[in-house]
């Protein structure tokens, strides 16, 4: 897992992918499944988090984190959509 402050790069995604790669091939034992990369960052465009990360041979995702919790209120809206 990795924490971005800003926005979602392809360096980023490039960055995951060399760790997952190394890992698959020199941590992973027999039996394992393989490793899945997550990075989350502060900002993610939907369109561009398409591209860099669409046909890696990894699975990497990406997502948009908070850095507060919602309000009861925030939360009960969105429940409800």
């Amino acid at each position: 897992m990795d924490f971005k402050r800003g926005e979602l790069t392809h360096a980023d995604a490039g960055q995951m992918n060399f760790y997952l790669n190394y890992f698959r091939e020199n941590e992973t034992v027999e039996g394992e499944n393989p490793p899945i990369g997550i990075i989350l960052c502060s900002k993610k465009h939907a369109i561009y988090a398409k591209y860099v990360l669409g046909n890696l041979n990894n699975k990497i995702f990406a997502s948009k984190y908070k850095l507060s919790l919602p309000t009861e209120k925030e939360l009960d809206a969105t429940l409800r959509i």
